[in-house]
């Protein structure tokens, strides 16, 4: 019998489409067989249980982006705005074999640890879309158990409340949890790995010039945009 051919991520590119098809899921399991992947039943579960515990309810949910949900968030939103996550910061201590990685040489993406401010921005759901959009949404970043969902509260430019929310922090007892590598090994992974969706240098890149068209500006991003520059050119 002639195996079917692994799915494929055209152009790069995180789609509405790829999500929903299940495609997501496919390949993470073929990328990396020894992750568990959560079952349906189990994203359900989770997003009943973050909007069970929502803290306003009737006018829409703020999604907090400070990865790629900053210049790739896939969902339709109304409305995005700069904002602070209160309470957390961003580190690279996600080890990843797909994506922007590979078994043979794994990328490293963004998390939020415990501790700190971490600058970003805030995706409006309308209200309508609630629902159907995080759904969407937990099929991207709830597909494995890299991250815990979590509210968090968030305040404006000026430093007043905005309220809560929705934020994926990292889940530090799972094996894919890469915080304690040095800085070097994180800048190396940054420089040199490459995967489906693309080399890990991008989404750096393209993170801090997402925020940066929104005003936002983070040292930590600056920093790591600075080494990994240096790393390319000494490479090339």
């Amino acid at each position: 019998m002639t195996q079917a051919a692994p799915p494929s991520i055209p152009d790069g590119a995180l789609t509405r489409e790829l999500l929903m098809s299940g495609q997501l899921r496919e390949l993470i399991a073929r990328a990396m067989p020894d992750v568990r992947l959560t079952t349906d039943e189990e994203r359900a579960e989770s997003l009943r249980a973050m909007l069970d515990a929502r803290p306003e309810h009737g006018d829409g949910v703020w999604v907090f982006a400070y990865g790629s949900l900053v210049w790739n968030p896939t969902m339709l939103v109304s409305g995005r705005r700069p904002a602070t996550a209160v309470g957390w910061h961003r580190a690279f201590c996600l080890s990843v074999k797909m994506g922007r990685g590979t078994p043979d040489n794994p990328g490293a993406m963004l998390g939020l640890r415990p501790g700190g401010r971490c600058p970003g921005m805030v995706l409006r759901i309308a209200e309508h879309d609630v629902e159907h959009e995080l759904d969407l949404l937990w099929r991207r970043e709830m597909v494995a158990d890299g991250y815990i969902p979590v509210w968090v509260p968030i305040e404006d430019p000026d430093g007043e409340p905005m309220g809560a929310a929705i934020a994926f922090t990292i889940n530090a007892a799972q094996p894919s949890y890469c915080g304690d590598l040095p800085e070097e090994e994180i800048v190396r992974r940054l420089a040199t790995a490459r995967g489906r969706l693309g080399s890990g240098a991008e989404y750096l890149f393209r993170t801090r010039d997402g925020l940066a068209e929104m005003g936002v500006t983070d040292a930590f991003l600056d920093r790591m945009a600075e080494l990994v520059t240096k790393e390319l050119n000494r490479t090339e």
